[in-house]
């Protein structure tokens, strides 16, 4: 199928990956320019024409969150008045997703409003790699893609042999029981659980309560959909090298990594944290501890698989290297 049709663009928050998945593709990125005014208004110019055209915009809502945030909905509106055919938002990482429903009292439900902005701005599809809660799917009245990071994470410890018995995939929280069980599925280990507590008062903090399963004398490897400061995936991985465990790894979709999570993570028992690149992150970033793997092949497949019309579940599914 041709792809004369198909324009891909980028905004600020991870150009290296668009690029790169250009590249795949085998088209060039589209030109267009951001730029703000002196009071930090966003100013989008596309300097080239996209009439008829089928259009994807890559852009995680990673920090500054507000920022990236407000770049799409320009670009959005940019691309319609100027008569593209569709608009499909390629968002690896999606903000406010944490705020997904109301905890406590007077508490807004923020990860819906951004599906409304997204919707009234004029997109037309949604691309995304785990969200924090699923079911935020259904936050949407347009298509909404879901992709998985768990099949990229699996083929990375596969590749090293970290499958069977003697390992055991762990999730931090109760919340992310489902997603340790589809790691799990693919490496066939058994699966434990920390049961923590949240501080209601304090954000990004929790404390390690229980560890329910068996981990002493085995390879554990948390995963998570993001880390954050990463102390609740430091207080797990220290709770498990407490509770016997041979050797901790961790894993996450998202590596938001804010404020001491750098810090938190070298001071942890965490041996190597192994993230996508959902998220840029500089060189600077990468300390020791941290490998990223590319989502470059799974966000190319996607966009040529909605572009050809053709299904997109073959891209849940994990193929055993060995």
């Amino acid at each position: 199928m041709s792809y004369s049709n198909l324009k891909l663009f980028a905004l600020s928050s991870n150009r290296e990956l668009a690029e790169k998945v250009a590249k795949t593709i085998g088209i060039d990125l589209g030109k267009s320019t951001v730029r703000q005014f002196s009071d930090g208004e966003i100013q989008v110019n596309i300097e080239e024409s996209i009439r008829g055209q089928h259009v994807f915009i890559l852009q995680s809502t990673s920090l500054p969150v507000n920022d990236h945030l407000m770049e799409i909905l320009i670009m959005v509106d940019a691309l319609k008045r100027a008569s593209a055919e569709t608009v499909s938002v390629v968002m690896p990482y999606y903000g406010y997703a944490r705020q997904d429903r109301k905890a406590r009292s007077r508490e807004p439900i923020t990860s819906k409003l951004v599906a409304n902005m997204l919707a009234v701005a004029g997109v037309d599809r949604l691309l995304t790699v785990d969200l924090h809660a699923a079911q935020i799917q259904g936050f949407f009245d347009i298509p909404v893609d879901h992709l998985m990071g768990a099949p990229l994470i699996a083929d990375y410890f596969e590749r090293r042999g970290m499958c069977g018995s003697d390992y055991v995939v762990v999730s931090p929280d109760h919340g992310g029981v489902t997603r340790a069980r589809k790691l799990a599925q693919f490496l066939r280990t058994p699966i434990a659980i920390i049961d923590k507590r949240r501080s209601v008062n304090k954000m990004n903090t929790s404390e390690v309560m229980h560890i329910i399963g068996n981990v002493a004398g085995k390879t554990c490897i948390l995963i998570d959909d993001m880390i954050d400061t990463a102390g609740t995936i430091a207080h797990a991985a220290d709770a498990l090298a407490e509770a016997g465990a041979t050797a901790v790894y961790a894993s996450c979709t998202h590596p938001v990594l804010s404020g001491s999570a750098l810090d938190n993570i070298q001071n942890s028992a965490i041996k190597k944290l192994v993230v996508l690149d959902t998220i840029y992150l500089p060189e600077n970033r990468l300390i020791d501890k941290i490998e990223q793997i590319s989502i470059v092949d799974l966000i190319s497949e996607a966009i040529i698989r909605i572009h050809e019309k053709r299904p997109l579940s073959p891209l849940f599914e994990f193929t055993n290297p060995s």
